[in-house]
């Protein structure tokens, strides 16, 4: 049975991550449903209020997600009148996404969030630091494959 080990659920790191991630979007859901956002649109949001115009390739590295994820949420952030989205004009494979006045004043409303999820968290800020360069080791060992 020594052999099967490996394979128990709390010798897994997968698990508490998945866990914990799938908790704290969660925590997330309620604050983020008074901007009408979802949790892919807001992390989206947060990328354009400090980088006002991208192309989606871009977009798609600094959230490690792929084109067929993004394309639907900037549709959507572009309905609801927070992003523009134009092709290139010299090249019309890139696609470019800037922010609008609205999305821009749509920071002032989320400024409280990530506040109210650190206390719903429960860590001390230095385990909390301690936490996220841990999980960023952790992405750059596995982007580097």
């Amino acid at each position: 049975m020594q052999n099967y080990n490996a394979l128990k659920l709390e010798n897994q790191l997968c698990f508490p991550l998945y866990a914990a991630s799938r908790e704290v979007i969660k925590q997330y859901r309620p604050l983020l449903a008074e901007l009408d956002l979802t949790y892919t649109q807001y992390i989206v949001m947060m990328v354009f209020w400090e980088v006002k115009r991208l192309n989606v390739k871009e977009l798609g590295k600094r959230l490690i997600l792929d084109s067929g994820t993004l394309t639907p949420v900037l549709k959507s952030l572009e309905a609801k009148g927070y992003v523009r989205r134009n092709r290139l004009p010299e090249d019309e494979r890139v696609l470019m996404v800037e922010i609008t006045d609205k999305g821009e004043a749509l920071r002032d409303s989320a400024l409280g969030i990530p506040k109210k999820l650190a206390d719903c968290v429960k860590l001390e800020p230095e385990e909390a630091r301690q936490l996220y360069m841990i999980l960023y080791k952790i992405l750059g060992g596995l982007s580097e494959e």
